[in-house]
């Protein structure tokens, strides 16, 4: 039970489906900034990253359905003025002097079932520590490509203000008026 090495002898597709079958079944606790360290076009250095990063977690745990997906920050600020909180994802910010790795590990320490979570992190005292309180551990570079590849099988559909260019025949729109009882010769 430790950290899954990021190239395994079986393939990274494998391993995908691997850790997809037990991220599925379990609560996560995230180490947010090391996984937005980890998905491509989310930058550490945008002022937005941690929204971005909750954005995807959020249609993942609505996809996964009864998941509680816990994610932890660095360099919270007291009266933080946005809520990052919903659709079964809950956000922390690590207030200064402690930090996210901290709040991870008393946090795993205080789990009442361990077994039934998860935690996504490529730090390895975090990983060390949740080896000890027997939360299993997912890298966040393997946890990054789920995410991203989980969020490009479920586009969204266009926004409702979208015009879609439709194009209908003559007979078609002459079908249609016939039906709604409007004369298509009429001025």
């Amino acid at each position: 039970m430790g950290v899954l090495p990021v190239a395994m002898t079986c393939g990274p597709q494998r391993r995908l489906q691997r850790e997809a079958c037990y991220t599925a079944c379990m609560h996560l606790l995230i180490d947010g900034h090391n996984l937005i360290g980890q998905l491509p076009g989310i930058s550490l250095s945008d002022p937005d990253d941690e929204a971005k990063l909750v954005q995807l977690l959020r249609s993942y745990a609505v996809r996964k359905r009864a998941r509680q997906v816990v994610v932890v920050f660095d360099h919270g600020v007291y009266g933080h003025p946005q809520s990052l909180n919903g659709y079964g994802v809950v956000c922390h910010f690590a207030l200064s002097p402690h930090d996210a790795d901290s709040q991870l590990i008393r946090r795993m320490k205080a789990l009442p079932r361990p077994r039934e979570w998860a935690i996504v992190t490529s730090d390895r005292a975090v990983a060390r520590a949740a080896q000890d309180c027997k939360v299993r551990v997912i890298d966040a570079r393997t946890f990054a490509v789920e995410l991203a590849t989980s969020s490009i099988r479920t586009k969204p559909a266009p926004a409702p203000d979208q015009k879609r260019d439709i194009q209908q025949s003559e007979a078609d729109i002459a079908e249609w008026m016939r039906l709604f009882g409007e004369d298509p010769d009429a001025p």
